[in-house]
């Protein structure tokens, strides 16, 4: 089969332009860049207002491998589908971080004939909205540190700092440094460290805001540190708010790209899911559901991770809650959440995972269950997704597909858009369809007006299957510092690794009955929530020995190789 990029560049690319008209959206509400993309101008809002919106689908996942198992190619895929099956769809997605591109997870417009096009665009720099998050973010630090500098009038103890420079590369070497050294002509020192720009607040706040005013009054929000009265300390305070709005004035729009085969697909913000909340935004999804009447929109990594802040953080910001979920499976991955493989980039994968084993996925099918019912218990109508690689026999899919039923879903298809497309992806287009039709009595998992610990308990239980959740005593200072300061009635966004319910990525299947540690507590009131740092968690990636960055260049002709 060819490459992924062969098959985007073989494929028929529209102006931008022309796919937007399909969908109502006119050249007065697009700024083009280039043939290929454009931003939407979020007055078309006002103009579509009392246009009904769209039915609502989110895609989420299992527990994926270090592979990934083609959640993003079966959010891409299914809007193929539903194209396919005579709808008017579109996808919304998050924008691609320069982390994962030059690391080791790759793209992020999907594979083979269910992409995103053309992906050198969506995968590097695609407006700059990212590198505008980093710039932003990067304001603010250096008005807080300007201001320490010249006496420091607002009295922002150094040690309650939470605010962190931002970068859109992996790069372990700045996840904790110290600032000021020189001498006082260079700033006054002290610990402080990088993020990467799509973990950061601004990142949250981009994909949460509702418009350009509601970003403007989030960033004023922002609390960069403490007073010696536990008074939160703010970019309004610091008088940088409307400066990072200024830089941020065009990231705030959506971008629109296309999907092989013409779909419309809205590509805007790209929060980390197992660090931040892993979804794109809300104002793309609101654009989509006014011009297309099925939006799929996607959540990060597995349901336990980008689905819960998808229900619990989204849906509350935007009072917008999905008509049904799809969860993408794959054979192999329950296969390997058996604890019987270990499964490495780069490495061939393992027999059994390529082979009938009915005894490992046996043993790995708590994992989906537990996705399921997890899902299930949000009141929304879930359809679960087998994504085939071509080498699962009827045995492998009957059980996955009992599994499924057994556990609650209302369907159970097998998905093949990444060999055949829309085409292969109408059979989950159709049970999606069904799904929306049922009825839905959507819950969050807690009430956001209970003690950020017992919100976090909440979570751990209900969703991750966690005993006890276990505080640091630098997280419990930290959760009583932001009660008393008035930030309790929060969200709580979970930061812990994607490949396990749990804290410890080698707890595999469903586990329960273990220990959930936080080892630190942050506030991100402009993005409003706050987050909690499970086990050893970090906010800055490294990366690999071989990171796949060694293997992009350019050809002759000056186009991108080796993106994968």
């Amino acid at each position: 089969m060819k490459s992924d990029l062969e098959i985007a560049r073989e494929a028929k690319l529209e102006k931008i332009e022309d796919v937007a008209k399909r969908y109502g959206i006119e050249r007065g509400d697009l700024e083009l860049y280039g043939d290929v993309k454009a931003k939407v101008k979020l007055s078309i809002i006002d103009r579509l207002k009392d246009r009904p919106n769209g039915k609502y689908i989110d895609i989420t996942a299992i527990s994926p491998t270090p592979l990934g198992e083609g959640k993003t190619t079966n959010t891409v895929g299914v809007t193929m589908g539903l194209t396919h099956i005579g709808k008017k769809a579109a996808c919304c997605i998050r924008q691609a971080s320069l982390g994962p591109v030059f690391g080791i997870k790759g793209g992020a417009a999907g594979g083979g004939f269910a992409q995103v096009i053309p992906p050198e665009d969506l995968n590097i720099h695609l407006t700059g909205d990212i590198h505008a998050v980093q710039a932003a973010n990067n304001l603010a630090c250096a008005f807080l540190d300007n201001h320490i500098k010249f006496g420091n009038a607002l009295g922002i103890k150094t040690d309650t700092i939470g605010l962190r420079r931002g970068m859109d590369i992996n790069d372990r070497d700045l996840r904790n440094i110290i600032t000021g050294l020189g001498g006082s002509a260079n700033g006054t020192p002290r610990e402080t460290g990088f993020d990467i720009a799509v973990a950061s607040e601004v990142m949250a706040i981009l994909a949460l805001a509702e418009d350009i005013h509601d970003m403007r009054r989030r960033f004023g929000k922002m609390v960069v540190g403490f007073d010696k009265n536990g008074k939160g300390i703010t970019c309004e305070d610091l008088k940088v708010a409307g400066a990072m709005t200024a830089i941020m004035r065009d990231a705030i729009k959506p971008n629109i790209l296309q999907c092989i085969g013409g779909s419309l697909a809205f590509v805007h913000a790209g929060p980390f899911a197992n660090i931040a909340h892993g979804n794109s935004s809300i104002v793309a999804d609101r654009v989509a559901l006014k011009v297309a009447d099925y939006v799929v929109t996607e959540s990060g990594f597995g349901a336990d991770m980008g689905a819960e802040k998808f229900f619990n953080i989204k849906c509350r910001a935007s009072g917008i809650t999905p008509d049904a979920v799809g969860l993408v499976a794959t054979v192999r991955a329950l296969k390997n959440q058996s604890g019987n493989f270990k499964v490495k980039p780069g490495k061939p994968l393992p027999d059994g995972l390529v082979k009938e084993d009915l005894k490992s996925l046996e043993k790995g099918m708590p994992n989906l269950t537990r996705h399921v019912q997890n899902c299930v218990s949000f009141g929304v109508p879930v359809v679960v997704a087998i994504n085939v690689f071509g080498n699962e026999t009827e045995n492998e899919l009957e059980m996955v597909r009992k599994a499924a039923m057994a556990a609650g879903a209302h369907d159970c298809v097998i998905s093949e858009v990444f060999a055949k497309g829309g085409e292969g992806g109408a059979a989950f287009a159709e049970a999606l369809v069904k799904a929306c039709e049922q009825p839905s009595k959507f819950q969050f998992t807690y009430d956001v007006n209970l003690p950020i610990k017992k919100k976090v308990e909440a979570i751990a239980q209900k969703i991750y299957g966690a005993a006890k959740v276990e505080f640091s005593a630098d997280a419990a200072k930290r959760i009583k510092s932001f009660e008393d300061a008035g930030f309790g009635n929060l969200p709580v966004c979970m930061a812990k690794t994607q490949y396990s319910f749990s804290h410890d990525a080698g707890l595999l299947g469903a586990p329960s009955g273990f220990t959930l540690p936080i080892k630190d507590a942050r506030l991100s009131a402009g993005a409003g929530f706050v987050y909690m740092l499970c086990g050893d968690m970090m906010t800055m990636p490294g990366l690999a020995k071989k990171p796949g960055g060694e293997n992009i260049d350019i050809d002759k002709e000056g186009n991108i190789i080796g993106m994968f």
